[in-house]
């Protein structure tokens, strides 16, 4: 039988305020082990098994250290240390300090503060709700399989509890089976960390490595990497660009998987950041089969995207197939007919006529004139999240706005124009994160772009807590447009918000400049039917079957798209939760907030004792 729940203990910032990142722990009746486990930053200078609180349903409760370091209590406005092995009285509200590390809690007994467990939660509940944000709601993100494909996964991050990473990934949650060839699309690639993080990728036959690294970096990884790795860096015929896409792509015997996410080739990307990732596994076509279907929208996003990226041809030994040359045609070789999603690249050049609107922002107002979204989404206002800011002026935001406010209703009424935010990090979020001021490498904004003052009234928080992300600075990027807790798209993407990544119109409006290659996945209204549809390159027991014909009633059903906080009915076919990692309506800087730029100088030390620069 479960012991009944007496009392909690709730994390504290050194501030002594809630820490709301990090979950209340419950404490039921009799002793409790508090120890390494229960504090949000990994410290091994913490025992596993640090203190003892005993608790009983009469309200009272005693601490004993189990641990070599001692504990403060403070009682009263006394302040009071117990060493190893000595044991102490307890008081509701009492603040315990586990040291070294300075790890703070105050305890709270239900019995004296009037609260049953019942009623402790209740209100708890009522107050996330009031609040419009649910503490904890990543515990709750749990998607079917067969609608994980419409939707993405955050990243786990080191040092969390392990709620915190519910239904999250890693690098060998993607990497995995038996691949015969791979190709690595990212920015950066830190050779000695992907080998040892992956050890998979030295025993695949044949991996592509398309990279965006500068001579000295690429010389580097062409001495260290296995034998079986070929390297390709895509031509940039315009000063300032970069090959800036992160995508993964996996050819099984069964099939392919593709995967596009937001994380660099490197350690401190996959451990210590907020980041997002995508992935869905497709068969391949029935060359026998009369119904082949015809190619899609997604198998031309991706084809098209392809084609640009130009790698040098290689052979491929496939399973009951042969010898097969890996390009970008070998692509249309897979069905893609149930993917839900679109992808929207940038790829560097002037494009003018019918290129123009195949890619950046000009590529996304294309489809998003061909959505039709409910009501509820005339005039909602943008969400604009990323980890660099380019240099901006009002004139190209409005551009840009004017592409990501596009969509019609059912009556075929324009959405209209959506205000936006743009969610970044304070110098503060940076000096208290995971990483300290360290995490700020990895928001390179000068000052001179963060500083100018039309962007003012566009600034809003990282706020992050029903995610348990508040500490884990971003590096993923997303769009949106949201009307409470239900989005009417949301894109995941390799772009930051600049002109070199989005592109800019020229030539009165008839040309789009861009500078980089981006990727990204849009997630909209789709045919709830093909939701249904599951299949696994991995998975030897996943149906190949093609989804049924729709019919009229399932045709005209469209998903719906909701945050992780929206209360409703999660398992209806319809509804899409979406892991959005921060708070939705965001919270405008307030007027002590100041944006991180990383060219600016920081005297206040951060978490570790540091300054910044270093």
């Amino acid at each position: 039988m479960a012991l009944s729940q007496v009392a909690y203990l709730i994390p504290l910032k050194p501030d002594l305020k809630e820490d709301t990142s990090s979950p209340r722990i419950a404490l039921s009746e009799g002793p409790n082990t508090i120890g390494r486990g229960n504090v949000s930053i990994t410290d091994k200078r913490l025992s596993r098994n640090h203190i003892t609180i005993i608790t009983s349903t009469s309200g009272s409760a005693s601490l004993s250290v189990e641990g070599t370091n001692p504990v403060v209590i403070r009682s009263s406005g006394e302040r009071k240390k117990v060493n190893p092995r000595e044991e102490v009285s307890l008081a509701n509200d009492d603040l315990i300090e586990l040291i070294p590390g300075h790890h703070f809690f105050k305890l709270v007994l239900l019995s004296a503060s009037g609260e049953s467990e019942k009623g402790s939660h209740e209100r708890a509940y009522k107050k996330a709700r009031m609040e419009g944000d649910d503490v904890e709601a990543i515990r709750r993100f749990c998607p079917a399989n067969e609608k994980l494909p419409s939707t993405f996964r955050l990243l786990s991050v080191n040092g969390l509890p392990d709620w915190a990473n519910t239904s999250c990934v890693s690098i060998n949650d993607v990497i995995q089976g038996d691949v015969v060839a791979a190709i690595l699309s990212n920015y950066m690639v830190d050779v000695d960390w992907l080998v040892s993080a992956c050890p998979k990728l030295a025993n695949i036959p044949q991996v592509m490595v398309i990279h965006g690294e500068g001579d000295g970096r690429q010389e580097y990884i062409q001495r260290k990497k296995p034998a079986n790795w070929m390297l390709h860096k895509p031509r940039l015929p315009i000063s300032f660009g970069t090959h800036h896409s992160k995508a993964i792509f996996l050819v099984y015997p069964r099939g392919v998987r593709v995967v596009v996410h937001t994380a660099n080739l490197i350690h401190v990307d996959w451990n210590n950041k907020s980041q997002g990732l995508w992935m869905q596994d497709f068969p391949w076509k029935d060359d026998d089969c009369k119904d082949t279907p015809k190619s899609c929208g997604f198998e031309d996003d991706l084809v098209d995207y392809l084609t640009v990226l130009k790698w040098p041809e290689f052979t491929a030994s496939l399973p009951g197939r042969g010898n097969v040359k890996i390009n970008a045609s070998f692509f249309r070789k897979f069905d893609y007919s149930n993917a839900t999603v679109r992808l929207i690249a940038s790829v560097p050049g002037y494009h003018t006529g019918s290129n123009m609107r195949k890619w950046g922002h000009m590529k996304l107002r294309t489809i998003l004139q061909e959505c039709i979204f409910d009501k509820e989404f005339r005039r909602s206002p943008l969400v604009y999240q990323f980890s660099s800011l380019g240099s901006l002026d009002e004139k190209w935001l409005a551009e840009f706005g004017a592409s990501l406010s596009s969509g019609i209703t059912e009556d075929k009424t324009p959405l209209g124009h959506g205000d936006p935010l743009i969610i970044w990090p304070t110098v503060e979020d940076v000096r208290c994160s995971l990483e300290g001021y360290a995490a700020g490498n990895a928001i390179p904004s000068p000052l001179k772009n963060v500083e100018k003052p039309f962007l003012k009234k566009y600034w809003a928080k990282w706020k992050a807590d029903h995610s348990a992300r508040g500490r884990a600075m971003p590096h993923i990027k997303t769009f949106t447009r949201y009307n409470d807790q239900k989005l009417a798209w949301f894109l995941l993407t390799s772009s930051n918000l600049s002109k070199a990544a989005w592109g800019a119109l020229q030539k009165n409006n008839s040309q789009l400049m861009i500078r980089s290659y981006e990727l990204g996945v849009l997630f909209f209204p789709s045919s709830v039917k093909t939701h249904g549809y599951n299949f696994s390159c991995t998975d030897n027991n996943s149906s190949t079957m093609k989804a049924k014909q729709e019919t009229k009633d399932e045709a005209e059903k469209r998903s719906k798209l909701v945050t992780m906080t929206w209360q409703g009915d999660r398992d209806s076919p319809e509804i899409i939760s979406v892991p959005v990692p921060y708070q939705l309506p965001p919270k405008p800087y307030s007027s002590e907030d100041v944006p991180w730029s990383w060219d600016r100088g920081y005297s206040k030390k951060d978490v570790y004792g540091q300054l910044w620069p270093r």
